[in-house]
């Protein structure tokens, strides 16, 4: 990491915590305790106003706000490609979001480099995923977050049905489907589902619906399991 960009992250740690210790802080940028006081002295120097003192902790006093972020023109174009992929291939409450949040983004900029992002020459047509995909995709993605256990009917490349209770541990893109990476109760083992053969998909409520990380059976445990490294993941997916 550059000294200009640990000096910003040094800030924006301060500035998100009541009392900072540079022990913390050393061992989130990963550099030791004696740079850390000189990096804070620094930025005291220059007019930071950071109370505190080395072996007590710090904070930043009030009315300090950072500049707003630029982006250059390159990174504005970036955003307004991926937000236009979002809305075709995420569900709609990411979507929407991700759209207000380039509105936001956008508005700060200078006019110039605004224009020239909305005029970025990649579209995504709305021929992405069928509606019904994108409410099981909201679906299992906040119940992955939420840490909630779901119940779904599953149809396989066959055609044979079944009933599944998951753990849903995380969604993922694969250019033309979403899959969703589970730890499925009914097998005892981790699988992968298309979204698109779902049907019937119901978060679990109360105590019995809820799920807590358990050695073996988390999403780090799923990704270890998937593939060497630079390997693409093939679990075994109830196709």
């Amino acid at each position: 990491m550059r000294r200009a960009d640990r000096l910003f992250q040094i800030v924006q740690l301060i500035r998100g915590r009541r009392l900072t210790t540079a022990a913390f802080l050393a061992q989130r940028l990963e550099v030791s305790e004696r740079t850390v006081y000189r990096d804070v002295a620094d930025l005291q120097h220059q007019g930071v106003p950071i109370e505190g003192e080395a072996g007590v902790g710090y904070r930043l006093g009030q009315g300090f706000e950072l500049p707003p972020l630029m982006f250059t023109a390159d990174e504005a174009r970036a955003l307004v490609a991926s937000v236009r992929m979002a809305q075709v291939w995420q569900d709609p409450v990411l979507a929407r979001s991700s759209q207000v949040a380039l509105g936001k983004i956008l508005s700060v900029l200078p006019p110039a480099a605004r224009t020239a992002a909305q005029s970025m020459a990649v579209y995504a047509p709305p021929v992405g995923l069928a509606p019904e995909v994108q409410v099981t995709l909201q679906t299992l993605r906040e119940a992955a977050q939420a840490q909630r256990r779901v119940r779904a009917d599953y149809r396989d490349a066959g055609g044979s049905s079944s009933q599944r209770t998951l753990r849903p541990l995380g969604c993922f893109y694969w250019g033309a489907v979403w899959t969703l990476a589970a730890w499925c109760e009914t097998r005892q083992a981790f699988r992968s589902f298309r979204l698109d053969r779902m049907q019937q998909v119901h978060v679990l409520e109360g105590t019995a619906g809820r799920f807590e990380d358990e050695p073996g059976r988390t999403l780090a445990d799923y990704l270890r399991s998937a593939a060497p490294p630079g390997v693409p993941a093939r679990l075994k997916q109830d196709s």
